[in-house]
């Protein structure tokens, strides 16, 4: 039997041994949650296994357009975990560019946040959609209610390399939107390199300030830090205050240009608060000369541009 090329296999292969370090910290909830390595595996077992109970189709698609959270992460890794094909939407995105998106990937099932439920359901449910689900970034939602009566072992489906794991749906700016196809070979592969040339250690710990709609934050952010087994300080949402706080602890920051530039108008934003930092990245967008040049100056790090899997 050849071997399972799952992406998510990779992923957990890469767990530590000790399952109950802490993998994820909270930073902007109420009171900061701590989810360890065996909370990732239980939980995205029980989705998984939520999914399976659905007797899907092979390659079934699951649409998700919900906040960030890092449930929303754990259902990601329940999708590839069961063998399916995982479509983000940008929260962003309106009525008729849901329509579309769903008339055009066909998913099978359509997981929202509960504020879009009624309209966004009678879309799904319009265009043949039998299942959606709602979460939030609370922890809460009949997604995760409904996996809470499924088990928390879960064998993770047998995949090939060029299986399909997931699709992207790209800016547009050349046309209409079309759907990037990645396979767990392509994921897995840009994963291993970004991991060979950015050292990526275990004792690494990566600030996680990105949405996780789109290729920088749910691809290169979330698989360099769980292939690494490194910890990740989790933001909801950027708050340059906040964030800057939390640099002494970390050793990783990816953001887009804007996230830099609203870095650099904090005072506290300084070479000291940096000391513990290894690497620096931008992505997503062109990073202004001035930016590259003000960040350099400001905290004595240089800024890594990196290329993108979906913008054409």
């Amino acid at each position: 039997m050849a071997p399972n090329q799952s992406l998510f296999a990779a992923l957990r292969a890469a767990f530590p041994a000790d399952l109950d370090a802490t993998a994820i910290e909270t930073c902007d909830t109420p009171v900061p949650l701590y989810y360890t390595w065996r909370d990732i595996e239980r939980a995205s077992a029980r989705i998984a296994n939520l999914l399976d109970s659905l007797e899907l189709p092979a390659g079934a698609r699951v649409a998700v357009q919900t906040d960030k959270s890092v449930e929303a992460l754990l259902l990601y890794l329940a999708v590839l975990r069961a063998g399916f094909v995982y479509l983000p939407l940008n929260t962003a995105y309106q009525a008729g560019e849901i329509e579309y998106f769903i008339g055009n990937a066909e998913p099978s099932v359509v997981v929202c946040s509960a504020r879009n439920f009624v309209w966004l359901s009678k879309l799904a449910f319009r265009a043949g959609v039998k299942n959606v689900f709602t979460l939030d970034d609370d922890r809460s939602g009949s997604l995760l209610d409904r996996a809470a009566c499924h088990s928390d072992v879960h064998a993770a489906a047998v995949k090939r390399s060029d299986d399909l794991a997931a699709i992207l749906y790209t800016s547009g700016t050349t046309g209409r939107s079309k759907g990037a196809m990645l396979s767990h070979g392509n994921l897995l592969a840009n994963a291993r390199t970004l991991q060979a040339w950015w050292g990526w250690q275990a004792s690494d710990v990566l600030i996680h300030a990105l949405p996780v709609f789109h290729v920088h934050g749910l691809f290169v952010a979330s698989h360099g830090a769980l292939l690494a087994g490194a910890k990740m300080l989790w933001f909801n949402r950027f708050d340059a205050q906040a964030v800057i706080a939390r640099l002494p602890r970390a050793t990783v920051f990816m953001g887009v240009p804007t996230l830099y530039v609203r870095m650099l108008a904090e005072p506290a934003l300084t070479r000291e608060a940096c000391a513990t930092m290894r690497l620096f990245l931008a992505g997503s967008a062109p990073l202004l000369t001035e930016t590259f040049e003000s960040w350099r100056e400001r905290t004595g790090h240089t800024i890594v541009e990196r290329y993108g899997m979906s913008e054409t």
